[in-house]
Parts: structure tokens; C-alpha cells; sequence
């Protein structure tokens, strides 16, 4: 499924496909797109940084944003092999163990997605406070919704995670999600 269809499945609330981990990778795609482009028209300007440095961090964000588009779609992804997990049989004690290692794995998969697009919300967030105060002044609408974009991508995504980790049985994996929730907050 393409991140317009994830997107067209986000606004269509009779959809349950999708939800909040995919809203919050494109929460943060578009923050990425907001402050890249704040980047950018502080060029040829005396903000505080190197023009060098406003097109490393715009050129930072046009990656980020593409791999956050990815996510949106991963994340979707992610959510139907849970759907697909909970199909499996479970009429002998065969089924039944293969079944509660099929939620487990897609619970893994399902915290994953939304991890990795958190670090990359966390990131636009970063340079988003980088580039606060030191970027163009006509544009300081446009970077202050893309940190609070950015803000939502990171929280959303964490929120997402900590849904899926009841679907975790094995504590070393559980611990290394928490870990991570924490480096992120």
C-alpha cells in the first residue's frame, strides 16, 4: 500500500487498516518537509549558521522525509501481519503454539516499524531546535508547526510501540524496546 493510500486510509474513518503509527510517520514526514524548507530560505542570510550547514540539514531532512514516507508504509505493514497472525488456527495444541509465536513475531515487527520511525521523528526534532531562533524570521510559523509536528511524530510513534509490546512474551526483546522508549522521552 502506497503512504497515499495509508494517508487516504488515516482520513476515512470507517478504515481500520491503518491508525496512529502511520499518522505519526507522516507527522514527521511533514515536519521534515516544513523545516527543510526553512532551511532553505535561510539561505544567503545571516541567521546564525554557515549556509553550508543549512543545506546539510535540509539535505538531512529530504532524506529523513523519504525514509519516513517508507515508514508510513512499513507501519501499515506491520499492523496487518498482527491481523494475520490472530487468523491462525488454533484447534490443536500444534496450532495454538504456532499461532501465539505468529502474535509474537508480529508483535515485534509491529513495535519495530513505529521505533525506527520514532528516531526519525526524533531526529527532525533536532534539527528543527537547531535551526529554532537561527533561521528565517518569515518562516518562523513554518518551524515551529514542523517542531510540534516532529513533537507528535515522536510521541505518537512511542505510543504505538508501548501498544504492541503486550504482544511480546520474551523479556530480553521487551527490555530492549524499553530501553529504546527511554532513550527516546
Amino acid at each position: 500500500m502506497s503512504y497515499i493510500e495509508v494517508l487516504e486510509n488515516i482520513l476515512d474513518s470507517k478504515d481500520v487498516t491503518v491508525g496512529g503509527g502511520s499518522a505519526s510517520a507522516l507527522s514527521g514526514a511533514m515536519a521534515a518537509g516544513l523545516i527543510g524548507m526553512v532551511a532553505r530560505l535561510s539561505l544567503n542570510k545571516e541567521y546564525g549558521l554557515e549556509d553550508s550547514k543549512y543545506l546539510e540539514l535540509a539535505d538531512e531532512l529530504d532524506v529523513i522525509n523519504s525514509e519516513l514516507i517508507k515508514g508510513v508504509e512499513e507501519d501499515a505493514k506491520a499492523y496487518s501481519t498482527i491481523i494475520e497472525a490472530y487468523k491462525h488456527p488454533k484447534s490443536t495444541d500444534e496450532e495454538k503454539a504456532l499461532r501465539k509465536q505468529k502474535i509474537e513475531n508480529a508483535g515485534v515487527t509491529a513495535a519495530t516499524a513505529p521505533l525506527n520511525n520514532a528516531k526519525l521523528c526524533n531526529r527532525v526534532l533536532q534539527i528543527g531546535q537547531i535551526l529554532d531562533g537561527k533561521s528565517n524570521k518569515n518562516a518562523a510559523s513554518d518551524i515551529s508547526i514542523g517542531i510540534n509536528l516532529a513533537k507528535i511524530g515522536v510521541d505518537g510513534c512511542i505510543q504505538n510501540i508501548e501498544a504492541n509490546l503486550p504482544l511480546i512474551k520474551n523479556e530480553e526483546i521487551l527490555a530492549k524496546f524499553k530501553n529504546e522508549i527511554d532513550n527516546l522521552k
